[in-house]
């Protein structure tokens, strides 16, 4: 009996390319004695693994070979770049004493409102890794956020409405409030939204009907309640949160509901046409010359809510940005110091047009009648002056910053407009 088995004439044992090749008359045959069936079978068991070690064999070499040439076609993947905040080491209390040195806190509002968007972009362009952290915090609203800045602990600033301080100093009777909080900037106005069903044309036809005002501790379950008064209209008041005010009054169980917060926000934008909602004029008069002033709504801004071209009158409530008066040289003090320097060295990013539009509202010397202004250093020495800042807007008007005028609200459409 013979059997064939594979040679290599190269005797390179990684080179067997050729032998592959061969034909089956090509190969080499050797003898081996035949004594019997099974050593047949067995011979030709051996040849085949053999033809078949050899061809792997060959398949290998042919991928070495190919790797260096990939290798040499194909740029080398740069290494991904872990942040160095998250690659800093370093003992528990190291660690915990740097992550708190410079965190400030500051205290938005609902996580629906616009108080709480301008809370998160302070903390997109403020934060400064460990020389100064903005930590926003949701809170029941502008109403409870004095109280927080108050007694909370962790609060450094919060958005507040200029109402909501003047009754925690005449209602509350709140001890040394003008001594222990202070104001930052005036923030743009927020307005009052009271959403009903088509059968109310008027705050008046609201009497004894069912309003809900917001949550406890909302913006709207003080001013609302406060115009509502001041009005004279009496209704029956619940407290629900918004989303489930607005389930309750499309399925009529409320006359309407109320919010006071910067527009425009898409809990109104978004309510879709042929809702039967409507948003309720309020009219301004002298009742209300103190603490707030005229505020509109469009078309443009609600067009599901407004008819096309028209305008409705409301009240609008001015806001701050508020903070504690710590005591000088104090650990306290210097992150709101240093949060207060940020905030004006970086004030030209909130006029990119990504941000919100409220913030293009802003009149950086604008004075609050009943509020200290906290002194910024260098900032307060430049606005004293009299020069004016400019920043642009998405739209490329200007938003000028005047010199300040003591007793003037000078909020409306155009304060501080050229």
């Amino acid at each position: 009996m013979e059997y064939a088995v594979l040679s290599n004439s190269s005797g390179d044992p990684i080179d067997v390319s050729g032998d592959v090749r061969k034909s089956a008359h090509e190969l080499e045959w050797h003898s081996v004695e035949n004594d019997g069936e099974g050593n047949w079978r067995y011979a030709l068991k051996r040849t085949r693994e053999a033809a078949a070690a050899c061809l792997a064999v060959g398949i290998l070499a042919n991928i070495l070979v190919a790797i260096p040439l990939t290798t040499e076609l194909v740029a080398p993947a740069h290494a991904q770049v872990i942040p160095k905040s998250l690659e800093q080491g370093g003992t528990d209390a190291a660690l915990r004493e740097r992550r708190n040195a410079w965190t400030v806190g500051v205290a938005g509002g609902q996580l629906s409102g616009t108080y709480m968007t301008l809370a998160d972009e302070l903390a997109q362009v403020l934060d400064d890794g460990d020389n100064l952290r903005v930590v926003p915090i949701v809170t029941y609203g502008a109403a409870s956020n004095l109280d927080d800045l108050l007694y909370l602990r962790q609060v450094d600033v919060v958005m507040a409405q200029s109402d909501v301080f003047e009754y925690f100093r005449t209602q509350r009777k709140t001890p040394n409030l003008e001594q222990r909080i202070h104001y930052i900037i005036r923030l743009p106005v927020s307005e009052m939204h009271v959403l009903a069903g088509a059968d109310i044309k008027s705050i008046e036809d609201l009497r004894g009907r069912k309003v809900s005002f917001g949550p406890a501790g909302s913006a709207s379950s003080l001013t609302g309640t406060i115009v509502f008064q001041r009005l004279g209209v009496k209704v029956e008041q619940v407290l629900f949160d918004n989303p489930t005010a607005l389930e309750k009054l499309k399925s009529g169980e409320l006359a309407a509901l109320v919010r006071v917060i910067g527009k425009p926000v898409g809990f109104f934008a978004q309510i879709p046409p042929n809702s039967g909602l409507h948003l309720v004029p309020i009219p301004f008069s002298k009742i209300f010359t103190d603490h707030y002033t005229l505020g509109e709504f469009s078309s443009q801004e609600y067009p599901t809510l407004v008819p096309q071209g028209d305008k409705i009158d409301t009240i609008a409530v001015p806001a701050v940005l508020a903070v504690f008066n710590w005591p000088k040289n104090t650990v306290r003090y210097r992150r709101v110091q240093r949060f207060t320097e940020a905030l004006f060295t970086k004030w030209d990013k909130f006029m990119e047009p990504h941000r919100h539009p409220k913030w293009r509202d802003v009149n950086l010397a604008a004075t609050v009648p009943g509020w200290t202004r906290r002194r910024r250093g260098d900032a307060e020495s430049y606005l004293s002056e009299g020069r004016r800042i400019s920043a642009k807007g998405s739209e490329g008007r200007r938003i000028w910053v005047v010199p300040e005028v003591s007793g003037s609200l000078g909020y409306g459409p155009y304060s501080g407009a050229a």
